[in-house]
């Protein structure tokens, strides 16, 4: 079983095969963003596929807000490819929660926050602290706290 970094780039390598530009761009970038946190720290080490997916997140996370921003600002050419770079990126994120799954997992979590006592303000902190725990990659940060908020709200 080849690790996360691995199959990024075997891949590399097909899209460089197959001449499909924009996957062979995308895959670079990640790549660079990899090994940038690899060597990061005080001294280098070799990421484990929880790390890898972690870089993966946030570079997808910056595709998404620039897009948003480039639309924002009338630059939808800049915007389709911010776009493009996502969907390229979102090929190795695990696929992600159902609102349903998430909203459920809100419930208990915040059942369990108000029978140990804490409830409204206060318990936002710890339920999202708990859901993100277990929810792990299947949802971003943003959804979770939205989702939170509602449920306590």
């Amino acid at each position: 079983m080849s690790s996360l970094k691995e199959t990024l780039k075997e891949d590399l390598t097909a899209a460089m095969k197959a001449r499909d530009e924009a996957t062979v761009s995308t895959l670079r970038m990640i790549i660079a963003a990899v090994m940038n946190a690899e060597v990061a720290g005080n001294e280098a080490v070799v990421l484990s596929d929880e790390q890898v997916m972690a870089v993966l997140l946030a570079e997808g996370k910056k595709r998404t807000e620039a897009a948003q921003i480039y639309a924002d600002n009338d630059r939808a050419e800049a915007a389709a490819k911010e776009r493009s770079e996502y969907a390229i990126i979102e090929r190795y994120l695990p696929a992600a929660m159902s609102d349903d799954e998430l909203n459920a997992i809100v419930q208990e979590e915040a059942a369990k926050a108000a029978a140990a006592g804490a409830t409204g303000g206060k318990a936002m902190g710890v339920v999202v602290k708990a859901v993100r725990e277990r929810v792990g990659t299947g949802a971003d940060g943003s959804r979770v706290s939205a989702a939170v908020k509602i449920a306590l709200g």
